[in-house]
C-alpha cells in the first residue's frame, strides 16, 4: 500500500514537471498566437489607408496601417490584442474611420510582417515608437489610445509617459502574472513566466480622462481583472461594465456603440 502511494507520488511530481516544462518552453506560442504574413501580402480596405514600417534601434521591423477618415478629428493609436496580425485587425478597426478618426494600428514583433526578437522591454519600447509616429501627422491634444486585451498593457505604458487627449481599455488584465495565477491557482505556472506585463504599474501615471470596457462573461480576462486596474488608476476613470459581454463582442453591444460615439465626439 505503501509502495503504491510512493509510485502514485512520484508519477504525480513527475508528470507535474513535464507539464510545468512544458509550459515553460512553450510559453511563446501561447502567449504570442501571431499570425504570420508574407512581405509582398496586399492589405485591402474599404476606406483610404497607407501601409508602412518603422525599424527599431535593434533593428526590427514594425508593419502599420494608418487608416484614414474623410474628415479626421484626430487619430486613434490601437494597441491590439495577442492573436492574428493585421489581416484581422485592420477590420476590426476600420468602424473608428466612419466615427470621423483616423486609425494608428499596427503588429507586434513576430506578428504579420513585423520582424525582431521579442521581449518585454523591447515590446514596450516599440510602443512607445508607434505613439511618437502619430505625432508626425496630429498634434498630442489629438491623439487617443486605445488598447485590447494584451494591449491594453501597452496602450496603458504609453499614456502614462505622455499626454494623450484620452484613453480607452477593453478588457484589460492587472498583469499578466495575476491573470495566470487567477486561472490557474494550484500549479505554480505564474513563477515560470518571462512576461509579466505589469499594467497596474502604469496606472498611476496617467493623467488623461480613462475608459474602460469589460463584459461580466470574459472567459479570458475576467472582469474582476479589469476592476482591480481600474482601482489603480486616478480618479478621472470610469470602469463600464457589459452585462453579458465576452471577450470578443463588446462592440455588438448598445452600450458600447453609445459610449465610444460619445467619448470620439
Amino acid at each position: 500500500m505503501v509502495r503504491r502511494i510512493r509510485k502514485g507520488i512520484y508519477f504525480g511530481v513527475i508528470t507535474m514537471g513535464i507539464l510545468l516544462g512544458g509550459l515553460y518552453f512553450f510559453q511563446e506560442s501561447l502567449i504570442f498566437p501571431a499570425q504570420t504574413l508574407e512581405e509582398d501580402h496586399l492589405f485591402q480596405l474599404q476606406s483610404p489607408f497607407e501601409e508602412g514600417f518603422l525599424v527599431t534601434r535593434d533593428g526590427a521591423r514594425l508593419n502599420y496601417l494608418r487608416l484614414k477618415a474623410e474628415d479626421p478629428r484626430g487619430i486613434i493609436v490601437y494597441y491590439h490584442g495577442n492573436g492574428g496580425s493585421l489581416e484581422r485587425w485592420k477590420d476590426l478597426t476600420q468602424p473608428f474611420t466612419e466615427l470621423g478618426w483616423d486609425v494608428l494600428v499596427w503588429d507586434y514583433r513576430g506578428y504579420g510582417k513585423s520582424t525582431g526578437e521579442r521581449s518585454s522591454e523591447a515590446m514596450y519600447d516599440d510602443a512607445q515608437l508607434i505613439y511618437v509616429k502619430a505625432l508626425d501627422w496630429y498634434s498630442e491634444e489629438q491623439l487617443l489610445v486605445y488598447g485590447r486585451s494584451m494591449g491594453t498593457t501597452f496602450a496603458t505604458y504609453v499614456s502614462a509617459r505622455n499626454s494623450p487627449s484620452s484613453l480607452v481599455l477593453e478588457s484589460p488584465f492587472y498583469s499578466l502574472k495575476s491573470l495566470v495565477k487567477n486561472k490557474y491557482p494550484i500549479l505554480p505556472v505564474y513563477r515560470l513566466l518571462k512576461y509579466n506585463f505589469p499594467t497596474y504599474s502604469f496606472a498611476s501615471g496617467v493623467g488623461c480622462p480613462i475608459r474602460i470596457f469589460h463584459g461580466t462573461q470574459d472567459r479570458v480576462v475576467p472582469s474582476e481583472q479589469g476592476e482591480a486596474l481600474w482601482r489603480e488608476f486616478p480618479k478621472n476613470s470610469e470602469f463600464i461594465l457589459i452585462e453579458e459581454g465576452g471577450h470578443n463582442d463588446l462592440a455588438e453591444f448598445s452600450i458600447y456603440q453609445d459610449r465610444i460615439r460619445q467619448i470620439l465626439r
